[in-house]
């Protein structure tokens, strides 16, 4: 049974250490003590993407990027400005696994670079009814080395399916990684659905589900998560693809008529 304790209260309690952790099973569910080994029909071999600190000649300008982003509008009420990092990114997003390509996925999550460099420019959005976050960003690098960075993400949903880790305060989590259709927008793109789930040592059960998206729109590309704590629904994120693959092309198509 999930604990009544509110998620802002839990999560202030977990940063200030006032509750302790132990190595219980997440849930009550058996947990990996790693995440299965690629199947010969994913592309195994394809490296993990190096951070690149060049962009492309014809990269957005820092006015465009600004105004390729997302706003509180886009996706309407309950949304609003954000007011700041969830407090569920430290508490349980920031963890250790010792299961290959997944401490890079988790620490990617952790940092926002999901496209394998800083953001060109990054917007956050919560959902004041539920806690949820929507943390949106428009990528820095070129166009191959995006795809290449898609291509990686989709090995997650078998090189990490399922893996355990632990936080910085010792709680231990299950983590499950599954594909998540997205908007057939842009000229690629990959969707995730990862939860994190963990049990503390009074027996409150506590789950953290992001949604993940990345998409390369021509030469551009941005990404995005929604997560909170407990079930995200995924229209947010559907909008957020959506609307953001538009204003991109939007936006480069009214740089080119500017030239």
């Amino acid at each position: 049974m999930i604990a009544a304790i509110p998620p802002r209260v839990l999560l202030v309690l977990l940063g200030a250490g006032l509750l302790t952790t132990g190595g219980i099973a997440a849930l009550g569910l058996k947990q990996p003590a790693s995440a299965p080994h690629p199947v010969p029909t994913i592309a195994a071999s394809t490296p993990a993407p190096r951070t690149s600190g060049h962009t492309d000649a014809a990269s957005l300008t820092e006015a465009q990027a600004q105004a390729a982003l997302l706003t509180e509008t886009d996706l309407g009420a309950p949304w609003t400005a954000t007011r700041g990092a969830a407090t569920w990114r430290d508490a349980l997003l920031k963890a250790a696994t010792s299961a290959g390509e997944c401490q890079k996925f988790m620490d990617a999550l952790y940092s926002d670079e999901l496209l394998g460099a800083p953001a060109r420019a990054a917007v956050g959005l919560d959902d004041a009814d539920t806690d949820a976050q929507l943390r949106y960003q428009i990528g820095t690098r070129r166009p191959a080395d995006v795809d290449r960075t898609l291509a990686w993400l989709r090995t997650m949903p078998v090189q990490c399916a399922r893996f355990t880790a632990t936080t910085q305060l010792g709680l231990v989590e299950d983590v499950q990684v599954v594909d998540a259709p997205l908007p057939e927008v842009g000229d690629a793109r990959q969707g995730l659905r990862v939860s994190l789930a963990t049990t503390t040592d009074q027996g409150d059960e506590y789950l953290l589900t992001l949604d993940v998206a990345a998409v390369r729109v021509g030469q551009d590309s941005f990404a995005l998560t929604n997560g909170g704590l407990g079930d995200v629904p995924n229209d947010a994120t559907q909008a957020a693809v959506q609307v953001g693959a538009l204003r991109l092309a939007d936006v480069r198509r009214q740089g080119r008529a500017q030239v």
